[in-house]
């Protein structure tokens, strides 16, 4: 299937918890307008400081598809960066708005998938594309791997999911299994975190019986957690802040006008929220550990997607 990776260059240059968390306090928790208000003066920090265009997705005809309220297709990305490092897209999660059905689908792609990297020739994990070649590159070998096209992207620094949380105050999650890193305990059960814990909470994997796909269910809950925390503070200017905490760690092709398109046209999607992990299994090439997914799984997936 012909993906932008193979179309010439000329099209113009798109990470989802900076916008989609914003319009979630206001649509999902319903804040109000006033929140919305307030979102309206920062208006020159998305644009300049949050907006990242990439030249594999062609704004003009995805605003087409938006101001048609056609289905519209987003890539998240979960960036664990520290220090100088570039980092890897350690969360991949195609979310997909069906307004003809009311209907909110995530498709979570587990990290070390075995695919082609566009744009190096071979096929190596799915999280490394990020490393090669930013959020474009990741876009295009998303989009061949799943034989689909992306709108937008979103990317987040998972180190502002600690800002982010803190901002909030606490969030509580229903944790499933007992462990401890030496410095928290993680009780099963509900459980109360603030930023730091929240951190350690979502970068655990090695303890976890599930893998990749324990720690990224531990990352929807944790959005789910700042959603609820968010919807429910008191003093709504706090909005501001998160605005900031985004501005530091999150990039996104979005830009503010098509948030309030999403916002006026795409709202009703979250009366229907599905989750979705790419199934495979884990092997060794070479010694290094891939994630295998058969191309009946990604035709599956696809249609998912597109139907």
């Amino acid at each position: 299937m012909e993906t932008r990776a193979n179309r010439k260059k000329s099209k113009k240059k798109w990470w989802l918890l900076t916008p989609l968390i914003i319009i979630f306090l206001i649509i999902v928790g319903g804040v109000g307008i006033y929140a919305w208000t307030i979102i309206n003066n920062v208006e020159k920090t998305v644009d300049t400081k949050m907006h990242e265009p990439v030249d594999s997705i062609d704004l003009q005809e995805v605003k087409k598809k938006l101001n048609a309220t056609e289905p519209l297709n987003i890539l998240l990305l979960g960036v664990d960066q520290r220090g100088n490092d570039k980092g890897r897209s350690d969360a991949l999660m195609v979310l997909t708005l069906k307004p003809e059905k009311d209907e909110m689908q995530i498709v979570s792609i587990p990290r070390d998938t075995r695919t082609l990297i566009v744009g190096e020739g071979y096929e190596d994990k799915i999280n490394h594309a990020y490393a090669f070649g930013g959020a474009d590159m990741s876009v295009q070998t998303v989009e061949n791997f799943l034989g689909i096209e992306l709108d937008y992207f979103v990317r987040i620094n998972m180190e502002g999911l600690k800002e982010l949380v803190d901002v909030v105050g606490t969030i509580t999650v229903n944790n499933e299994i007992e462990w401890s890193d030496g410095k928290y305990n993680f009780t099963k059960g509900p459980i109360e975190m603030d930023g730091e814990k929240t951190l350690a909470y979502v970068r655990m994997r090695k303890q976890d019986p599930a893998g990749d796909f324990g720690r990224t269910e531990r990352q929807r809950k944790v959005i789910a957690g700042i959603i609820d925390s968010g919807a429910n503070i008191a003093n709504v200017t706090k909005i501001h802040e998160v605005i900031e905490v985004m501005g530091n760690n999150m990039t996104t092709s979005l830009q503010f006008d098509d948030m309030k398109a999403l916002l006026d046209g795409y709202s009703d999607t979250r009366k229907k929220i599905t989750n979705y992990q790419v199934q495979g299994s884990g092997t060794k090439i070479d010694g290094i550990y891939y994630y295998i997914v058969p191309q009946e799984e990604v035709e599956k997936v696809r249609n998912m997607i597109q139907e």
